[in-house]
């Protein structure tokens, strides 16, 4: 099979979403497919690629109704100007979905269907909120009633709809004490908040300009959920929001985002003959299914299967970017596969920099990429947990090209 490198990565920062006070969000007025329309010609420019170029487009994203409904994949194309000759895949794997497009993107490279391909996500959860019916919007949202037929009694369906829920009885379930979940919270706000004062992720965003509430312009290029003064005593007078008795806070927890993100992926040959330095290769793909209910465990046999085709071990892996959809579902990952907890999410996680459901499988990979290359490690694994109860995973390898 070819070897299948990353040509290029690039973000826009991540919003603070809040549905019930929109003005708040710094993208009240942006939609997500605008963000990667954006996005998308400026990662093509800078990857020195010819549109035409472009073999397949897969954008993912977890809530595709209303104004984020895709039409295959296509609309963000449009948006963007680009050719009308570039095929495109929409993917839904929830938090998964453009991790899930780079593992499609991958296989197609590999195999030889392709040499360039396109991958995105993008969410905005301030103008399409979770878990909402809006006639007004166009969106449209599972009818939960139906969980409570006799065939979906056994996977306690109204549970694993709650990803707090599903947090708790991961809590619960493995033991890890809210303290411990705190002490990982405020890490996450100080590692981001240092990055970003040392200029780490000017490398991966692109600034965006974008009209506010009250008509005025802002150039958003700074995640707006991370807190530079954020301590484990003011986290500690956090209530719980899921259960009255609960572990699981704002804290603890990621917050609501909107953002869009982009990769490209080619074959080594293609970035050899176009003179392209890859950030990183794509070694080992995992996916993995656990019980819904504890969607939060299913980072462990994502990663199994993803170092086992690999070749590797945990403690082989230099840098990890596990996804901070709750700080449990890192600490179960750290202790279930016998992780040094120094080498994960080393610039701070998805509890302080945020995640917008669709684009964070890409900035889990692109953010790691580019870890190995300023930290100068070698081996880098990113996964997430994903609602439903799965979980995915991606091995990169940072090699010295020799072109």
């Amino acid at each position: 099979m070819k070897e299948v490198v990353i040509a290029g990565y690039l973000r826009t920062a991540l919003s603070r979403s809040r549905p019930n006070e929109p003005a708040r969000d710094w993208f009240c007025r942006t939609r997500a497919d605008e963000l990667l329309a954006k996005l998308l010609p400026e990662l093509i420019r800078r990857t020195a690629l010819e549109p035409r170029e472009i073999d397949d487009f897969l954008v993912g994203c977890a809530t595709a109704v209303g104004e984020q409904w895709s039409y295959g994949g296509r609309i963000p194309l449009f948006l963007a100007n680009l050719p009308e000759t570039i095929p495109a895949k929409f993917v839904d794997q929830q938090c998964g979905s453009s991790m899930a497009g780079v593992h499609i993107g991958f296989m197609e490279i590999a195999q030889d269907f392709a040499d360039v391909v396109l991958c995105a996500g993008y969410e905005h959860m301030t103008r399409v909120p979770m878990g909402l019916t809006n006639v007004e919007r166009g969106l449209i949202t599972p009818n939960t009633t139906l969980f409570l037929n006799p065939e979906y009694r056994h996977w306690d369906m109204m549970t694993s709809m709650n990803m707090g829920l599903t947090a708790e009885k991961l809590a619960q379930q493995s033991g890890i004490p809210r303290e411990e979940m705190d002490r990982w919270g405020a890490r996450s706000h100080e590692l981001a908040a240092r990055a970003r004062k040392e200029g780490f992720f000017r490398g991966e965003i692109l600034p965006i300009e974008a009209e506010q509430e009250d008509g005025s312009k802002l150039v958003v290029e700074t995640d707006q959920s991370v807190r530079e003064e954020t301590t484990l005593e003011s986290l500690r007078e956090l209530k719980p929001v899921f259960k009255k008795d609960g572990v699981i806070t704002p804290g603890n927890a990621s917050p609501l985002n909107a953002g869009a993100s982009a990769m490209v992926l080619m074959s080594k040959e293609a970035a050899r003959k176009r003179g392209i330095r890859p950030l990183a290769t794509l070694r080992a793909i995992g996916f993995a299914g656990v019980d819904p209910t504890v969607m939060g465990a299913g980072p462990v046999p994502a990663s199994r299967k993803a170092l086992d085709k690999a070749g590797l071990k945990p403690a082989d892996i230099d840098f990890w970017e596990i996804n901070e959809a709750f700080g449990v579902v890192v600490l179960n990952c750290i202790r279930e596969l016998g992780i040094d907890p120094a080498r994960v999410n080393v610039m701070g996680g998805a509890i302080a920099i945020g995640h917008a459901l669709g684009a964070t499988g890409i900035r889990l990979v692109g953010t790691l990429a580019r870890i190995l290359n300023v930290k100068g490690g070698r081996w880098g694994l990113a996964n997430a947990c994903v609602g439903g109860g799965q979980g995915v995973a991606t091995v990169i390898e940072k090699e010295d090209y020799p072109w």
